[in-house]
Parts: structure tokens; sequence; C-alpha cells
């Protein structure tokens, strides 16, 4: 097995510690893991829809008008702080607008309430409350998150207003194909909305729900969060750190299930550094490496990662021309930059020694070339051959 050499802070004495991809590490269970290595210095800039994009958009039919823009929401009157319920800042400031416009908002949102989630009928305008209009003040696609009541019962629901980003909507689209999920979203020139992604946000578990949690759970968080992590690499999907991700608990007859979702896409295929599509290298995610470290032998993580390169190549596979559609239009598509480009495409010929990687001059060909590669190499393993580790991992 190779070990990589990582420098870490622990107290304030920097140390070097081996950490192999099976997150084996011979650091103390006790101390505060931190990279010294920043793995995302600069702000990632919005890729406008390109044309092939906006035709593969069209006929999967997630374009469609929208009677307001992302611009629109921007004219709020005023602003104030939500606090959590820990009276601790939520980075989301509930804004509101003068009388005037916010008559025509409201209208507007149900709107799109009823285009995301209904049949796009004006008959359920009746039975809806706008109840609150965030905006959020951190990360780079600076949302709005619409709380829409139902006045009947008082369930309600969210939606987001974002700026449209190609990156984003690569990201959500393969969400949709490669994940155990669907995703709902909706783009209009420079808008795009997205259904809200259930569940408990990441850093919030760790801190308050992980230490509470048994045995079995943890051993099970482990292996989910093995499987996160080489789902986000295999698809390159970056910068999952806790507060990126949910953890969604799902009450089985006679226990917990627990899953991993993100619920932040503008990372994808963007940066240059492979660790960032790996989410076991963000400090942030320290306590579930830990947990994976203490809960799990290398055999198993070996099988939890075949097992998820598997279960991908064969949704590769049965997404048919949806997929290949998708990734024809990224082949030419601007999304990031040449020196991230250099960068991931020896990185990655590093791991694979696929030397197709080496001709790459777009980041679509490095995302094509390796699901390809994980197409080509995982779709017909079993579990069967699995479980007799008859298959051995090329990386």
């Amino acid at each position: 097995m190779l070990y990589k050499k990582t420098k870490v802070f622990i107290g304030n004495n920097l140390v070097i510690l081996e950490l192999n991809d099976n997150f084996k590490s011979y650091q103390n269970a006790n101390c505060l893991f931190m990279s010294e290595e920043k793995l995302i210095s600069k702000k990632k800039p919005a890729y406008p829809v390109s044309d092939k994009l906006n035709s593969y958009l069209n006929n999967y039919n997630r374009t469609i008008e929208i009677p307001i823009f992302y611009e629109d929401l921007l004219r709020f009157s005023g602003s104030i702080v939500v606090y959590d319920s820990n009276d601790e800042d939520s980075l989301w400031v509930r804004v509101y607008y003068s009388e005037f416009e916010r008559a025509e908002i409201d209208v507007s949102l149900k709107k799109v309430y009823s285009i995301l989630l209904s049949d796009g009928g004006n008959d359920i305008f009746q039975y809806l409350n706008i109840d609150a209009v965030d905006y959020c003040t951190f990360g780079n696609s600076k949302p709005f998150r619409i709380k829409v009541r139902n006045i009947l019962n008082d369930n309600f629901t969210y939606f987001y207003v974002k700026k449209t980003d190609a990156s984003r909507i690569y990201g959500l689209e393969l969400e949709h194909m490669l994940s155990p999920y669907n995703l709902n979203f909706l783009v209009y020139k420079n808008t795009l909305i997205e259904e809200h992604i259930a569940g408990i946000p990441g850093d919030v578990f760790i801190k308050d729900m992980l230490p509470n949690c048994s045995e079995a759970d943890k051993a099970q968080l482990a292996k989910e969060f093995v499987k996160f992590n080489e789902r986000c690499m295999i698809r390159l999907l970056g910068d999952m750190r806790s507060y990126n991700y949910v953890i969604v608990p799902t009450h089985d007859f006679d226990h917990v299930v627990y899953k991993i979702r993100p619920i932040d896409f503008d990372q994808q295929c963007y940066e240059g550094k492979l660790k960032v599509y790996r989410p076991q290298f963000f400090k942030e995610n320290y306590q579930m490496v830990e947990l994976v470290r203490s809960k799990l032998q290398a055999k198993s993580v070996d099988q939890y990662k075949i097992e998820e390169r598997s279960i991908v190549a064969k949704r590769i596979i049965s997404s048919g021309n949806r997929i290949k559609r998708l990734l024809k239009a990224c082949l030419v598509d601007e999304i990031s930059t040449p020196e991230n480009i250099e960068i991931l495409k020896s990185q990655i010929h590093e791991l694979t020694l696929d030397v197709s990687f080496k001709n790459c001059t777009k980041m679509g060909e490095v995302l094509n070339l390796a699901l390809d590669f994980v197409k080509r190499n995982y779709q017909d393993v079993s579990m069967k051959q699995i479980m007799e580790s008859k298959i051995k991992s090329p990386i």
C-alpha cells in the first residue's frame, strides 16, 4: 500500500503523517487534524450556459419560462439576520421588499413553485403563502431560499433561486444520473431554480448527533462516507466540506439507515487538485475520516470503493443517450482554466496510468475519460467477485 505524506498541525506543532487511500493514518485518534495545504485558494467564477448545454436542457425539459429572475429578488429594501436554534448567525438574512413589489414577487414565486413542483397552474395559489425570502451572504452562488407554506395545514417546503452557472448545471445533471437520487431543477436565461434537498447539514450532524450514535450506526456512517468519497472523485464533484452535504437518516423496520447527499454543485469539474474531489482531505471532514479509520478494515474500505465504482458504471450504462449528450456538450465547454486542466489531467494520469488523460485540453475531456475509465474497468464486476477478492483496484 502506498502512503502519502501529509503535513498537519497538532496543537502548535507541525507533524508529518502518512495517510493512505484507505483512510488509515498513524496519527493519534484524539488530536485535531488541520491540513496545512489550502485546497481551494481562489473564488470560482460562474460560467455561462453554452448553446449545446442549453439545447440539452431543452431536450430534457429543464428549461421553461418563469416570471421572475434572480436579479429581481436583489431589489430588497432591507434585511434582518436569521439566527439558528442556538442563537448563532446562520449566514442567512431575511429580506423584505416594498409593499408594491412584495405583492408582485409573492405571485411570481407562487408561480415558480407551481411550475417546479406541480402542474404549473394557478389554482393552488389560494392555498399558498410565501412565508420568507432569505438571502445567503456566504459562498459563491449567494442564493435566495424561498419558504412556501400551505395555509390549510401549515406544511411547508423550500426552493432556491440562484444565478445560472454551467458548472452547477453539469453537477446537478450528473448527480441526477449517477447517484441514487433524482434532482428537480429549472433553468431560464440567467436564473436557476433548485428544489430543496432535505437532510441534516453535515457539520451540524458531526457536531451534535454523531457523538450520540450507536457503534453500529457509526460503522454504517463510515461505510457511507467511503462510498460518498468515491462517488465524488469518480464524477469530479469538488469542495464537499461538511457544510456542503447533508446526512439523511431513514428509519427502517429495525434500525436507522444513513445516506450522504451533496447539496452544493458549483465545484463540478473546476479545480486542478485531485484532492479537492475527495472529501476525505478536507479538515471539516476529519471526524468522518477518523470514523472510517476506527470502524473499517482496509479490506472493507476496498470492498466499498469497488462496490461504488461498479454501481456508478452500471448507472453510466443505464443513462444511455442522456449522459452521452451531456458529455458531448461538456467536451467543448469552457468550465475551468488551462492551469487547472493541466494539473488535474496529470494527477489522474499518475493515479490511473491511462495515457489518454495526457492529451486532454478541456475539463470535459478529463471528465469523459474518468467516467469511461470507471465504466471499462467496473461494469462487469459482480458482488461474488468482490467478496472473493478476485477484483483488484487499478487505482
